[in-house]
């Protein structure tokens, strides 16, 4: 096989590979998800999501701060007593604190994020809804 008929043959498997597609999908289905819908939204899914991450939120923190007090006592004892572990306790103590702080943020957010987008999403398709009832009105008076 010469290099022309090698560069023709790649060249026309390339083309076959790229080849364009316009306002069709393919033969077997196309689209994500069940029934090829691409973005299915449950206001009952986001809802119990939500829920979780405001009971987590909930429970962190009440549950989270449990020890905060007595490990600060801790260090200080320690600290006072003369023992180095005193400051790597209250470096814990710290360290929690910080990241507990910051998992809260993020329950909080998780949980106003997801009541939002279940509010929104029933604002859209309310409005999605309205503007397809005055569609279908034109098409009756269009027949």
């Amino acid at each position: 096989m010469t290099f022309e008929q090698e560069w023709a043959e790649l060249r026309a498997a390339a083309a076959d590979r790229t080849a364009m597609q316009i306002n069709s999908i393919p033969a077997e289905g196309g689209g994500g998800g069940a029934g090829g819908k691409d973005l299915v939204v449950s206001r009952d899914d986001l809802g119990a999501i939500g829920n979780d991450a405001y009971d987590l939120l909930g429970r962190l923190q009440k549950e989270g701060d449990i020890a905060r007090a007595s490990t600060f006592d801790a260090a200080t004892a320690l600290t006072n007593g003369n023992f180095v572990s005193g400051s790597a306790v209250l470096k814990v103590h710290d360290f929690w604190q910080t990241h507990l702080g910051t998992l809260l943020d993020a329950c909080a957010q998780i949980s106003n994020h997801l009541d939002y987008s279940k509010a929104q999403h029933a604002k859209d398709e309310a409005k999605i809804q309205g503007d397809l009832t005055r569609i279908s009105v034109l098409s009756e008076y269009m027949k």
